[in-house]
Order: C-alpha cells, then sequence, then structure tokens
C-alpha cells in the first residue's frame, strides 16, 4: 500500500529508506539532495541491512535506496529478501560497473542500478522515474493532464528549461499567450509550486550539475544559472541544499574519497 502523504503545496509525498553501510556517504545522499522538494521524504537511514530490515517489520516505506557493497547482508541480498514487500520500490548504486551486478539487480526488477560516486543529475531523473511510477499505481492523474491547462504548464516547464538563467514570468505568459496574473495563478493550481520555486529549482540543479565539474569556478556557475553576482548564487544555494556551493564540492570530494 502506498503512503499518501501530502506536503504543504498539495503534492503527493512518498516515503523513503536509505542504506548504505559508510556513515558519510549515507549522510551525504540523506542531506545534499532535496528529497522534499521532488516528493518525497526521507523516513530512516542505516547503516545495516540487517537492521533495516527490522524496520521495515515495523514501519511502512515506498522506496529503498540501497548500496550493494555491505558487510553481514548486500544490497542484491537485501532486494531479494525485500520481495515479501510486493508494492516496495527498489534502487540500487554501487562504485562497481560490474556487469554480473547489474544483470542481477534488474532480474530482481530494481526501478535502476546507479554507480558511485552517486551524479546528482541521475538521482534525480531515476527519482522522477520512481515518482511516476508511485503516481501512476497511486492514480495521480495530474502527471497525465491533456487538457488546455495541463498542456499550458508543460509549455512553461519547456520554457523554464531553456531559459532557467533569464527567465521571466512575464516572458513565459508572453509565450503561451496569457497574462502574467492568470499564468502565475493557474501555473501554481495545476504543478503545486510557484513559477519562481519551479525556475530556481531548476537552476539549483544545474548548479548542481556544474559544481561536480571541477572544471567551472564558483563565479562561472552564478552567472550561467541566473545570478547577477556569486555572492546572491551562495545565498540562494545556501538556502536551498543548507550548505554553501563551497561544502558541497568538499562534500563530493569527500565521499569520492571513501567510496569503496
Amino acid at each position: 500500500m502506498i503512503r499518501k502523504n501530502i506536503n504543504q503545496g498539495g503534492n503527493m509525498m512518498y516515503s523513503l529508506l536509505i542504506i548504505d553501510d559508510e556513515k558519510k556517504i549515507l549522510d551525504g545522499i540523506t542531506e545534499i539532495f532535496p528529497w522534499n522538494n521532488i516528493g518525497f521524504e526521507v523516513k530512516a537511514g542505516f547503516t545495516s541491512a540487517t537492521k533495516a530490515l527490522m524496520y521495515l517489520e515495523q514501519e511502512q516505506v515506498d522506496v529503498v535506496l540501497t548500496d550493494i557493497c555491505m558487510p553481514e547482508i548486500n544490497g542484491l541480498e537485501l532486494t531479494k529478501k525485500l520481495k515479501e514487500y510486493p508494492d516496495l520500490l527498489v534502487v540500487v548504486f554501487s562504485s562497481y560497473s560490474n556487469y554480473q551486478y547489474m544483470r542481477e539487480a534488474l532480474q530482481l526488477d530494481v526501478v535502476d542500478y546507479l554507480l558511485k560516486p552517486i551524479n546528482y543529475a541521475e538521482l534525480s531523473a531515476c527519482f522522477e522515474k520512481v515518482k511516476q511510477i508511485l503516481d501512476d499505481k497511486n492514480q495521480v492523474s495530474e502527471q497525465h493532464d491533456d487538457s488546455y491547462y495541463g498542456k499550458l504548464v508543460r509549455r512553461v516547464d519547456e520554457y523554464l528549461e531553456q531559459h532557467f538563467g533569464n527567465g521571466r514570468l512575464a516572458e513565459a505568459a508572453e509565450e503561451v499567450g496569457i497574462s502574467a496574473a492568470y499564468l502565475s495563478k493557474i501555473y501554481k493550481q495545476k504543478k503545486g509550486i510557484g513559477f519562481a520555486e519551479s525556475l530556481n529549482r531548476i537552476r539549483m540543479e544545474k548548479a548542481v550539475e556544474m559544481l561536480n565539474d571541477p572544471e567551472y569556478k564558483s563565479y562561472e556557475i552564478a552567472y550561467h544559472v541566473g545570478y547577477d553576482s556569486p555572492k546572491n548564487f551562495t545565498r540562494a544555494f545556501k538556502s536551498y541544499y543548507n550548505m554553501t556551493p563551497r561544502d558541497y564540492r568538499n562534500r563530493i570530494k569527500t565521499e569520492e574519497e571513501n567510496t569503496c
């Protein structure tokens, strides 16, 4: 049974359990990624698969994200045990791009197989897919809205993807042929979050993608994603992720050094 939690914006929220025997990596995945912004709530994190199984005997979650390389019970063995919960979705990750691991994981019907260090964009794309599966199971129809307003929202989303660096509500409204005030109202009703929030989310996602590449300087990223100064970019990034861009890069470096 899917947990039908609703966030303040009226969106469906799904519960998530994360498992990695490396505490720093576990904390990093839990804290760096803005799970709540994409419809997930991290209910618990464990460095032990055995403890995670004990938790699941008492608590219900929608998704398990687990490492493969772990003592006691590895991620593939854990996934087999999780077959007892037919509605549970599983995503695995590993530092090994081992074909046999991937093959066995896919045979166990995992949603995806991600490689360490986990790339933000890949994790985001993966959990967009996970959310779509859960929405389909839960009959959340907004994602498949082919009405005039549904198509309008999708056009605005496309605009934001293409113009995240200088996107403006007035320009988006002109693109779809309605007033800015009306677009703002309709967009929030259909999407669950406002135009500015969507623009900020895309900017932050693009910023993280660029921060993962050491070739980009922080000030270059700031201007690329639409901020008039590195200081304002740092302030916005910290507000969204609870850490500065420098902190994020240091965290990624530490995770890479601790990846098994």
